[in-house]
């Protein structure tokens, strides 16, 4: 049987400390999650990146770095790239071109910003991105369905504004407030994170955009049906179901769905998210020091006991982060407590779930950073971006 590796750590600095390689070598650990604090420059993250792939080849490098205010690395180098909601305004102005030349702009442009963004954190041995952002912008002045496409053909079970809450910790994040624009621009940037070699990540299932509590600090809760959901946030998972390698759910409690937040909900990733929308990829839970993952079934609960119901629910992969500041015992916490509560027969080592964690590491060569500077695709990609 393969060895499962479901744990996604951080670490504290620029450089792997005693602590951080006894803790990346742990068998239940699968990779690590990088941050703004782990980059001083790109010779640095190289270095970085190449010891941590010296320390064991099959942990898996990621970072949150999707563009706008969610960009770990901005410096020596990296290009700036926009919130994705600018690609939505792009997709809204035709200007002179004619009708629908705002979106065959908006889409190449969401490509170019793919592959950017794939090719130079592939440059430095980044391996996956947790993006797109398939949350819809229920923000007060994003457009709506009707204004986004201007004869929709169908219509989008959507609410409306009146009474929507307004998400302010994803806002400028997602594309547009309609879910064909989102996931037509989310599958335009997935395939230039393909042409990079880096596998995507869609996230926050089944949709975060429409709560106003942060899940960093509030336990956020969305009443609507499951029928409402289904038929507007959730339908880029539906759409592009085929095609994400990976999703990352909510710590989002929808109690007329299930008591739980949807990345401990079993109803949720097993029998909505595989069994209805038929996705066969990987599941990361969110980071489980967030507000939303410590309260389950009304009760306060540990990051083990949060990494365990993950796991049962159908995740097959879990991350918690920032946690390895000061003396790390948070980390040395989890790792002990998963590997206990596998003992006692609580949670199980799962084959497909380790083949998912091994599927989204890159398996194409990349070229070094100077290299990719002058190709091509690269700087075309930098012409189209908005």
């Amino acid at each position: 049987m393969t060895f499962h590796a479901p744990l996604i750590i951080d670490i504290a600095g620029q450089v792997l400390t005693k602590s951080d390689k006894a803790r990346l070598k742990h068998p239940l650990v699968g990779g690590l999650i990088l941050f703004a604090r782990n980059f001083s420059d790109r010779a640095q993250l190289t270095a970085l990146c190449r010891s941590i792939k010296k320390l064991r080849a099959d942990l898996l490098i990621c970072v949150d770095h999707e563009g706008g205010r969610v960009q770990r690395f901005k410096t020596d180098g990296f290009t700036h790239l926009p919130p994705m909601r600018a690609l939505g305004e792009m997709w809204m102005h035709d200007g002179k071109s004619g009708a629908g030349s705002g979106a065959m702009r908006a889409t190449a442009a969401a490509s170019a910003c793919g592959y950017v963004l794939g090719a130079e954190l592939r440059a430095c041995g980044v391996d996956l991105s947790f993006t797109p952002v398939l949350d819809l912008d229920w923000s007060e002045d994003a457009p709506t369905p009707a204004q986004a496409l201007a004869a929709p053909r169908g219509g989008s079970a959507s609410l409306g504004r009146s009474g929507a809450s307004r998400s302010s910790v994803i806002g400028d994040r997602a594309f547009a407030r309609d879910p064909r624009v989102v996931s037509l621009l989310a599958k335009s940037l997935m395939h230039g994170l393909c042409l990079s070699g880096m596998a995507n990540c869609g996230k926050h299932f089944p949709g975060h955009g429409f709560v106003k509590a942060d899940s960093h600090t509030d336990v956020s809760v969305d009443k609507r049906s499951l029928k409402a959901i289904l038929a507007d946030d959730a339908k880029p998972y539906e759409w592009l179901g085929g095609m994400l390698a990976s999703v990352m759910p909510a710590h989002v409690i929808y109690p007329k769905v299930d008591a739980r937040p949807a990345g401990f909900s079993a109803r949720w990733l097993g029998d909505i998210l595989r069994g209805q929308l038929h996705f066969s990829g990987a599941v990361f839970s969110d980071d489980l020091s967030m507000a939303g993952a410590r309260v389950i079934d009304g009760q306060a609960v540990s990051s083990t006991q949060a990494a365990v119901a993950a796991l049962n629910a159908g995740c097959d992969l879990v991350l918690l982060c920032n946690q390895s500041l000061g003396d790390g015992a948070e980390l040395d916490a989890l790792i002990n407590g998963l590997t206990e509560a596998q003992l006692k027969g609580q949670w199980q080592s799962l084959d497909a779930s380790e083949a998912r964690r091994s599927a989204l590491l890159p398996s194409s060569a990349v070229p070094p950073w100077d290299e990719l500077m002058v190709q091509p695709a690269y700087m075309r990609a930098l012409d189209l971006l908005p």
